[in-house]
C-alpha cells in the first residue's frame, strides 16, 4: 500500500533566537529542506555548499523570504579544512554565537568493490566520512571555547546499517559518520553539547532523480513501509527535533528515519 505524504507542518518558533549552519545546503535536497525548516522556526542560518552558484540562488531565495539579516550564505569545500575553519569563524563572527550545526554534505556513487578504484573510495570517504568529522571537529572547538552548549546533527544513512551491491565506499562513510556521532557525543557531554545523527532510507530530490536509475528507484520504494519515498522535509522534521530543547537528554543517538533499522 501506497501512503501520501503528511501536510507540511508549521513552524512553532522552537530554535527563535538560535544560530545555525547547514552544510551541502543549496538545493532541494535535505540540506535545503533543513535550513529551511530552522528558519521556520525561528533560527538564523549560515547555508554553505560547494556549488558556489547553486549556493548564491539558495540564499537569495530564503532571503527573500525569510529576510536578509537571518540568511548568509558562505561557500565551502568541506574537503578542504581552511576553508571548514573559515566557515565557522566567519559563522560565528557574523551571528555573535554558534548554536547548531548540521553536516549535511555526502558524496555517493556505485561501482562494484572488484572494480572500485582507489579514487573513487577515497573521494566518497573524503567527503562523507572526512568531511563530517572536519566540520564536527571545527564546532566544536568553538562550541567548547564559547562555554555555552550547542548541538551537532549529522547525516546518516540506512545504508550505514544494511548491505547494498555497489555501496561499499558510501556505507562504510555513513557507518563511519556513526560510529564518529557517538564517539563525539561522549566527548561533547562534558562541555553541554549534543551531538545525534539522522539515519534516512530514501529521501526523493532532483538530484538523486537524475543520478540513479528508475528501476533502482522502484526497489528502494518497495522496501518502504508506507510505500513512497520520504520528502527531504521529512527528514528536516526530525533534524529540527535533534536541535530542538525537545531532545535535551538526547545524544550519541542515530535515528532511523525509515522503517529500515537493524
Amino acid at each position: 500500500m501506497t501512503s501520501a505524504p503528511p501536510p507540511y507542518l508549521p513552524g512553532h518558533q522552537l530554535l527563535t533566537g538560535r544560530s545555525a549552519v547547514v552544510t551541502a545546503a543549496a538545493g532541494a535536497g535535505i540540506g535545503g529542506a533543513t535550513a529551511r525548516r530552522l528558519l521556520e522556526e525561528g533560527a538564523r542560518v549560515v547555508i554553505s555548499d560547494a556549488h558556489a552558484r547553486r549556493l548564491k540562488e539558495s540564499a537569495a531565495d530564503l532571503a527573500a523570504e525569510f529576510g536578509t539579516d537571518r540568511v548568509t550564505a558562505l561557500p565551502c569545500d568541506v574537503t578542504d579544512d581552511d576553508q571548514v575553519t573559515a566557515l565557522f569563524e566567519r559563522a560565528e563572527e557574523h551571528h555573535g554565537r554558534l548554536d547548531i550545526v548540521v553536516n549535511n554534505a555526502g558524496l555517493g556513487g556505485t561501482a562494484d568493490l572488484v572494480d572500485m578504484t582507489d579514487e573513487q573510495w577515497n573521494k566518497v570517504l573524503d567527503v562523507t566520512l572526512n568531511g563530517t568529522f572536519r566540520c564536527t571537529r571545527a564546532a566544536l572547538r568553538r562550541m567548547k571555547a564559547a562555554g555555552a552548549g550547542g548541538v551537532i546533527v549529522n547525516n546518516a544513512s540506512v545504508i550505514g546499517w544494511r548491505a547494498q551491491r555497489g555501496q561499499a565506499h558510501y556505507a562504510a562513510a555513513k557507518a563511519g559518520v556513526m560510529a564518529l556521532t557517538r564517539c563525539a557525543a561522549v566527548e561533547a557531554a562534558a562541555y553541554g553539547v549534543r551531538v545525534n545523527a539522522v539515519s534516512p532510507s530514501l529521501a526523493m530530490h532532483p538530484h538523486l532523480a537524475k543520478v540513479t536509475t528508475p528501476e533502482l528507484l522502484e526497489e528502494l520504494t518497495g522496501r518502504e513501509a508506507f510505500g513512497r519515498h520520504a520528502e527531504p522535509w521529512e527528514v528536516a522534521n526530525v533534524i529540527v527535533f535533534l536541535a530542538s530543547g525537545y531532545s535535551s537528554y538526547l545524544t550519541g543517538e542515530v535515528l532511523s528515519v525509515s522503517s529500515q533499522h537493524p
